[in-house]
Order: structure tokens, then sequence, then C-alpha cells
């Protein structure tokens, strides 16, 4: 299989694309390195990079930002970082993306535990992730060529704790390995409009 991961170089995209590597063809796209770069929060980028790729099997985003803020500090604006980005990002890559795909291609897009348990500062992060949510449920449904849409959702995760576990008390981190299979999960099993949620509370 031919496998895009934008983001395959970040905490999480690292190890999903080193386990693809091992029997699958990978490219990595990123903000400033890859093997192709891309924007996903302009359309064009993301255009741009489809026609330099050609036809793929899998398409696993694992990327996109939303501001962190106490409620009472958001701004108009900052709620628009994370629609522009992990939002609308993610829904022009699935868009755009849907027709560089080949028969019977996966989707994957990603979110996290917020969408269902929120903590303080993530009002912006967590309307965004459950956004994505009823987005690929509702999608899914329109899918054609058979391509299939998912959504992995994620608990905080090993690799990030020392980072984020301020924000989770109580919260056990997700191991890499289980994130990891959860891609797997998606782009090699037969679910479709999913969202495949790995917590560990």
């Amino acid at each position: 299989m031919k496998i895009l991961i934008v983001g395959g170089h970040g905490t999480i995209g690292k190890p999903v694309a080193e386990h693809f590597r091992k029997e699958h063809e990978v490219l990595v796209a990123g903000r400033s390195a890859g093997d192709v770069v891309v924007d996903i929060a302009n359309s064009a980028s993301i255009k741009n990079m489809f026609e330099r790729t050609g036809p793929i099997d899998a398409l696993i985003c694992i990327a996109g930002e939303a501001k962190w803020a106490p409620f009472d500090s958001l701004s108009e604006e900052d709620y628009y970082i994370g629609l522009r980005s992990k939002l609308m990002g993610q829904v022009n890559l699935v868009r755009i993306g849907r027709q560089h795909l080949n028969a019977n291609g996966s989707i994957t897009l990603s979110t996290g535990i917020l969408a269902d348990d929120p903590v303080i500062k993530t009002t912006s992060a967590a309307m965004v992730n459950g956004g994505i949510h009823s987005f690929v449920k509702a999608a899914a449904l329109e899918m054609h060529n058979g391509i299939r849409l998912n959504v992995v959702s994620l608990g905080m995760v090993e690799d990030a704790y020392a980072k984020y576990k301020d924000y989770f008390p109580g919260h056990n981190p997700v191991p890499m390995r289980k994130a990891v299979n959860a891609y797997v999960r998606s782009v090699m099993g037969k679910g479709h409009g999913e969202v495949i949620r790995i917590y560990e509370n």
C-alpha cells in the first residue's frame, strides 16, 4: 500500500509512520519537512500536496492545532485557529483527498479525549474535536468508490505525559503501542464511519 501520513514527524505520527514502513510505502507530509510539505489550513496547499504524491491507498492525518487558553481569554480569532487548522484542515483533506485515493482506500483523521472528557483551557480544542466526530459520521454516509473514513480519538499518550499530565489529573497515559494499533485498525480493518476511542482513565 502507498500511505500518506500528514503529521508523520510528530509525537504520535512518527511511531505510526515507522510501523507502516515495515510493510508499506509511506510518504510523510509536514508543514516544514517531509517527503512533501503541506499547510492543512490552506486548501491550495492540500491540492498541491496531492498533485505531488499522486494516487494513494490510504491517508492518515495526525496534524492540526487549536488554541489552549482559559475560556474568559479566548477571542473569536483564537477559535478560528482550531477551526481553520484542525477542523477545516481535516475536512479539506477528506474533501480534496478522496479524489486522489485508489478504490477501496481509507482516510483516517485524528482527534482526542477532549471531545468526550474536556479539561480546563480546552474549550476550543474540545469543540473542534467534537465537530470532527460528527463530520466523520455524516461524511461516511456519502463516500464513494469503496473509500472508508474513520477518526482515531486518543487519550494522553505516554510520550506526551510529561508535558500534559497536570491537565489530566487521575488519567493514565495511553501506551504508544495502543495508539499505533488504533491507526492500524482504521487503515487495515473494515470499519467505516467509526470514532475509534482509545482512552486509559
